[in-house]
């Protein structure tokens, strides 16, 4: 009962009563939300958000963001669209999609590490650039008729387990034990903890940040992949304004902004959340804008909300401490 009640305290256990919560309200309150299909629905909704928010989980606990994944996704579809109106396999097209992808993320990773700009000014102005490139590769046209065997794999399932979110938990095992349970993943931590230590301990603080940022990059554009499918319409806005979400996910997951803290799980907890609230919001009938209201308020609170109970925890541990005894006994 007592470790019951140790978990239950953390951050990823109270996350977890809040997702819990969230279901069991919406299903009582919202007609056909525990339907199968609107589950399996709510699933591949957040399938493109989970795909980010993996790598991403990394990055901000090294103390870095990369606010350039949505765009990287845009740019992505546009390239699939503008290849695929060329005449290139559909196999050739993915393959030069992720490269695009690394591409993306070694631009944004060679500015923060060999330059040491700031990676919120970079990713700001990559977001813009990228998505400008999309729309220099595509206009403003749409280009679907993609093959149905990929199409249908994007909208299948296994059950109500869409086929995306599958993919998405696979990479998350793999990515998750490298983060929790390898040198690498320590390394991580530790960087994010505090760089300077972490680099004279031997860590190699930028090529960390290099290979994270190209991971993101690449994760962007599977996740533009699948989203080019799911949609069957590859278009330069695809994904616009999705890194909002992502980044609400992540820092709601329990991840520190300033670095140092955080687990995949609890992401993918926070993923799940967002996408209930969103689920649940869009079978209300409620409009666009008061969605985006609740995605600034998830992202407000899951900035403020771990920084409250740090300070409450620290509070009572204060209080609870023996007082000091000022002196020394002669």
């Amino acid at each position: 009962m007592t470790d019951l009640k140790n978990r239950l305290a953390t951050w990823e256990g109270a996350l977890l009563v809040l997702l819990i919560g969230s279901w069991l309200v919406a299903s009582a309150s919202v007609e056909g939300f525990a339907s199968t299909s609107n589950v399996s629905f709510l699933l591949l909704d957040v399938s493109e958000i989970a795909l980010m928010a993996i790598p991403l989980t990394l990055v901000v606990i090294t103390g870095e963001i990369d606010l350039s994944i949505a765009s990287t996704l845009g740019l992505t579809s546009a390239v699939i669209g503008k290849l695929w109106n060329a005449g290139l396999s559909i196999e050739s097209i993915f393959v030069i999609a992720l490269l695009v992808g690394a591409v993306c993320g070694l631009v944004n990773g060679l500015l923060v590490t060999r330059l040491g700009l700031s990676s919120l000014a970079v990713t700001i102005g990559t977001l813009a650039l990228y998505r400008g490139l999309a729309y220099i590769t595509l206009g403003d046209q749409a280009v679907a008729d993609f093959p149905s065997v990929y199409t249908s794999w994007s909208t299948g399932s296994v059950g109500p387990i869409p086929n995306p979110i599958l993919l998405a938990a696979a990479l998350a095992v793999v990515v998750g034990i490298i983060l929790h349970a390898t040198p690498l993943g320590r390394s991580i931590f530790a960087l994010g903890y505090n760089e300077e230590a972490a680099y004279f301990a031997g860590i190699r603080v930028k090529r960390i940040k290099l290979g994270l940022f190209i991971a993101s990059g690449v994760f962007a554009s599977l996740a533009g992949i699948v989203y080019t499918l799911r949609y069957s319409s590859a278009r330069a806005d695809n994904g616009a304004g999705l890194e909002l979400a992502v980044v609400a996910a992540v820092l709601l997951g329990g991840v520190s902004f300033f670095g140092g803290r955080g687990t995949l799980p609890g992401v993918l907890t926070g993923v799940l959340v967002f996408g209930v609230l969103r689920n649940a919001l869009i079978l209300a009938d409620v409009s666009n804008e008061v969605l985006n209201f609740v995605t600034g308020l998830l992202l407000i609170s899951s900035v403020l909300a771990p920084n409250l109970a740090s300070l409450v925890r620290n509070s009572r541990f204060r209080r609870s401490s023996p007082p000091r005894m000022e002196g020394t006994l002669s």
